[in-house]
């Protein structure tokens, strides 16, 4: 772009064009969300200031955004922001970037967490803190205990529930699973959305996950179950009776956790539920005894 007096309008029209010849799937959006970033202004204001001119600082600043995008950075990493279960998010290139799918793990766990009266609930692999958050958020009086393998992870996790104001009810601890805990250490409810892309699926994913998100919150082993099944058979002893383990999966998945956990020889109920787009995504064990 030249020195001439660019107006947010042509900015705009300028970038989304850029994107599309990049392959970029959501041109105009990108382009929105980056300027609206770099002005420090929410988007509905571009829409409202199509004809002022950008200074040759916020040029600059925008343009080192337009780069990185086209580089194939995720949107949200170069905000630091990402919107989940309608709350502000800080993200970094240290944690996955939250999907609507996760969602639908925090919407069921709510349910079981009100009607049970559940209080005594452990995220394992947190990343951001969005299900911790989340949970804390909903629900008044219960207990979190938050982990990850990640302590960069569990920073941004820690300013995630400060900002939320549910930080005194959540307590954050680097760990590998449950591997840190006393056999003792109970809960009624554990939720986790542990890494489950296999590794074929992992090298057809797209370079804006693949180059920029975090492996070892996605890597799930040669069928993407590996750390699922670690999970369980962990989880299960970490569990009250009558207590729930949720655990998000991915696509194809669900029948063969089905069998694992039936396979596991204890007393349990499992019950699997679709996400948005109707395709198995949350399994729910139930202890038994």
């Amino acid at each position: 772009m030249s020195e001439k007096k660019w107006t947010i309008l042509e900015v705009l029209k300028w970038t989304s064009r850029y994107f599309q010849g990049k392959g970029i799937s959501n041109p105009r959006t990108d382009a929105e969300v980056l300027l609206a970033h770099a002005l420090g202004v929410e988007r509905i204001d571009l829409y409202l200031r199509y004809d002022q001119p950008l200074t040759a600082d916020e040029r600059a600043v925008y343009r080192e955004f337009v780069r990185r995008r086209a580089s194939g950075e995720p949107v949200q990493y170069i905000t630091g922001h990402r919107e989940f279960w309608s709350l502000d998010f800080e993200v970094t290139p240290d944690v996955l970037i939250p999907r609507p799918e996760t969602e639908v793990l925090v919407e069921i766990a709510i349910k079981y967490l009100k009607e049970r009266r559940f209080r005594r609930v452990v995220d394992i692999g947190t990343g951001a803190g969005v299900i911790a958050v989340a949970l804390a958020h909903e629900i008044d009086g219960i207990s979190v205990l938050a982990t990850d393998i990640s302590s960069s992870a569990i920073n941004v996790a820690r300013r995630n529930a400060v900002k939320h104001g549910v930080a005194d009810r959540i307590r954050f601890i680097v760990m590998n699973l449950f591997e840190s805990l006393l056999p003792d250490v109970k809960f009624d409810v554990i939720v986790s959305n542990p890494p489950y892309v296999s590794s074929e699926e992992y090298r057809k994913l797209d370079r804006e996950i693949k180059n920029f998100e975090p492996s070892i919150a996605l890597l799930g082993g040669a069928d993407g179950l590996d750390v699922v099944r670690r999970l369980i058979v962990q989880g299960m002893s970490h569990l009250t009776t009558g207590g729930f383990l949720f655990i998000e999966i991915g696509y194809g998945q669900a029948e063969a956790v089905r069998d694992f956990v039936s396979g596991l020889g204890q007393e349990v109920s499992i019950n699997i539920f679709d996400d948005y787009a109707h395709i198995p995504r949350v399994v729910c064990i139930e202890k038994i005894r």
